[in-house]
C-alpha cells in the first residue's frame, strides 16, 4: 500500500495467513479494546492476529453513547484519577483520530425545581465543573460557561422553560464508535496484522505442558488452526459465557453485563445543537439527548442484564422510560411512533452482583491464567488505548520481549494531514466524507467519479451513497448488508424502517 492507494482489505488473504503464519499474539475479540491491542502490538513489531466472531464493533463498541469524555459523575464518585486520565486519553484521540472525534458541548439546565440541578446545588455544580476543567477539561481549549435562560433556549428551543432559570455548558467530545473501531483494525492491518471478522474461536489449543498456544477458528464453513505464543481474550461481556464454559482460572474475573439503550428521534422534533442533560422523573440520575446528523439520540439506561448477549434489544418498558424522561423536560410530546431507530448493548463491568450498575466504577482488569491465557475486560471507550497498552505490556513480559508503546502519538488511517476545521467549513459532501474517512475520503470520491450513478443514496433522506458501500466491501471488510447498514454507515440507527426497505 502507498499513500495514493487505499488499504486492500482482502479477507481471504488474511484468513490464509491465519492458517500459515506463526504469531506472537492472537487477539480474540474485535471490539475497540481488541482492535487497539492489535494496533499496539503491530506497532511494537509483534506478529499479530485478530479474530472476531461477528463483525468488527458488532457488540458493545457500536452501541455506546458515542462520547469520549472524562465523566463528571466519576468526580461525584470520588474517582478523580479516572477523570484526569480519561481527559488525557480524550485529547490523544482528538489528535490521532481527528477526523472521527469532534468537540461536543454539554448543556446542564438549572431549574427552580425538578431540575437536573436546582439553584441550591448550582454553586456546588459549578465547583464540580471547575474541578473538571482543572483535571483536564482545559485541554479542549475552552472552559465551562454559565448560561442565561435565553442562552439555554437558544441551544435547545424545545426545552420546557416553565421552571428554567439558566444553565451551564462544558465541553467534551464524541465519536462514531463503530468507525473508530474499524479504523483501528484497518490501521493494525496496514502495519502487518492479520485480521478477520466473522471468524469464531471454537476452542483454545495447548502444548504438551498445558499452556495455551493458539486456537481453532471457524470461518467460511471450515476450521483453521491458528498458532500463537500468547492468546489474549478481549471479548468484553462475552467473557461471561466463555469463562462459564471453560471453568478456567479466568473465572475469577466477574463480568457483570450492564445493559444500555438509546433511541433515535428526528432532530426536527428536538432541535438541539448540543448534548442536553435531562432529569429522569423519580430517579436520582440523568439522561442525555445528543444530535447526530438528522436525528437526536436519547439515552441511556443502565441495568443488569443476564439474557442472550447476541440478542440485546430495546424493550417497550425501556422505550417508555426514556420517552417519559424526554417529555418531562421538553415541550415536544414525544411518543413511540416518533422513534426512528434504537441501539441496545451491554457494558462489560467488572465486579460481583449487588448494588446498582450505574454506581460501579468503570475500571478494567487484566489477568494471566495459569495456562498463560491473558484476559482484559472492563473499562470504557475513552480509556481503551491505555487498556490495550497495559495488555500488550503484559504480552511482552510473557514473550520476554520488552517493547515501547507507540499508540500515544500514532495517527490512525485518514488522520495525518486532515484539517477538520477547513473540511467541515466546506460543508456538503466533502464534510460528510471527511468526518467519516478523513484524508481517505478521496478514495470514496474516486469511486463516485468513475461511476457517477454510485452517488445515489442507499437510504432515502440519509447522506450515505452507493459509492460508500463499494468502498466498504473493497476496503473495510464489510461482508453483509448488516455490516454496511449498522456499522460502516449508521443508517439503521438513523432510519430503521427506511433501512429495512433498502436492504
Amino acid at each position: 500500500m502507498t499513500g495514493t492507494e487505499p488499504l486492500r482489505a482482502n479477507r481471504d488473504d488474511h484468513l490464509a495467513r491465519l492458517e500459515t503464519d506463526a504469531f506472537d499474539v492472537l487477539i480474540v475479540g474485535g471490539g475497540v479494546t481488541g482492535a487497539y491491542a492489535a494496533l499496539d502490538a503491530s506497532l511494537r513489531g509483534l506478529r499479530v492476529a485478530l479474530v472476531e466472531k461477528s463483525d468488527f464493533a458488532s457488540g458493545t463498541s457500536s452501541k455506546s453513547s458515542k462520547m469520549v469524555h472524562g465523566g463528571l459523575r466519576y468526580i461525584e464518585q470520588g474517582n478523580l484519577g479516572l477523570v484526569r486520565h480519561s481527559l488525557l486519553e480524550r485529547q490523544r484521540l482528538r489528535r490521532n483520530a481527528r477526523h472521527l472525534v469532534q468537540r461536543l458541548p454539554f448543556l446542564f439546565p438549572v431549574m427552580e425545581r425538578e431540575g437536573v440541578f436546582d439553584p441550591r446545588l448550582a454553586k456546588a455544580f459549578e465547583s464540580l465543573l471547575w474541578t473538571y476543567d482543572i483535571a483536564g477539561g482545559w485541554r479542549e481549549g475552552i472552559l465551562h460557561q454559565k448560561l442565561t435562560k435565553a442562552e439555554v433556549l437558544s441551544h435547545c428551543p424545545t426545552f420546557d422553560e416553565t421552571w428554567l432559570t439558566g444553565g451551564f455548558m462544558y465541553f467534551d467530545a464524541r465519536v462514531d464508535d463503530a468507525r473508530l473501531t474499524l479504523n483501528l483494525v484497518r490501521t493494525a492491518a496496514f502495519h502487518g496484522a492479520a485480521v478477520a471478522n466473522h471468524a469464531r474461536v471454537v476452542a483454545l489449543t495447548r502444548d504438551g505442558h498445558g499452556k495455551v498456544d493458539g486456537a481453532i477458528v471457524h470461518a467460511d464453513g471450515r476450521e483453521r488452526r491458528v498458532r500463537a505464543r500468547v492468546v489474549v481474550m478481549a471479548t468484553g461481556v462475552w467473557l461471561r459465557d466463555w469463562t462459564g464454559a471453560r471453568n478456567g482460572d479466568a473465572s475469577a474475573l466477574q463480568v457483570r453485563p450492564a445493559k444500555g439503550v438509546h433511541v433515535a428521534i428526528p432532530w426536527l422534533k428536538i432541535r438541539n445543537d448540543c448534548t442536553v442533560t435531562i432529569p429522569v422523573p423519580g430517579r436520582n440520575r440523568r439522561a442525555t439527548i445528543t444530535r447526530w446528523g438528522n436525528v437526536s439520540y436519547l439515552g441511556t439506561t443502565d441495568e443488569d442484564y443476564d439474557g442472550d448477549l447476541d440478542d440485546v434489544y430495546c424493550t417497550r418498558r425501556e422505550l417508555d422510560f426514556l420517552l417519559e424522561g424526554a417529555r418531562s423536560a421538553l415541550k415536544t410530546d414525544l411518543c413511540a411512533d416518533d422513534v426512528v431507530g434504537s441501539i441496545a448493548g451491554c457494558r462489560p463491568l467488572v465486579g460481583p452482583p449487588g448494588g446498582k450498575t450505574i454506581e460501579m466504577k468503570r475500571n478494567h482488569e487484566i489477568r494471566v491464567a495459569s495456562d498463560g491465557l491473558v484476559t482484559i475486560v472492563g473499562g470504557k471507550l475513552t480509556t481503551s488505548r491505555h487498556m490495550a497498552e497495559q495488555t500488550i505490556d503484559t504480552v511482552g513480559r510473557l514473550l520476554g520481549r520488552a517493547t515501547r508503546c507507540r499508540t500515544k502519538s500514532a495517527y490512525l488511517l485518514g488522520a495525518a494531514g486532515y484539517d477538520a476545521q477547513a473540511i467541515v467549513a466546506s460543508g456538503g459532501l466533502a464534510a460528510h466524507l471527511g468526518e467519516r474517512y478523513g484524508t481517505e475520503a478521496r478514495f470514496v470520491s474516486d469511486i463516485a467519479d468513475a461511476t457517477p450513478s454510485l452517488l445515489a443514496p442507499i437510504v432515502d433522506g440519509l447522506p450515505y451513497s452507493e459509492a460508500e458501500v463499494v468502498y466498504a466491501v473493497r476496503h473495510e471488510f464489510a461482508r453483509s448488508v448488516d455490516d454496511v447498514l449498522s456499522r460502516r454507515t449508521r443508517a439503521r440507527l438513523m432510519a430503521r424502517d427506511a433501512s429495512a426497505r433498502a436492504a
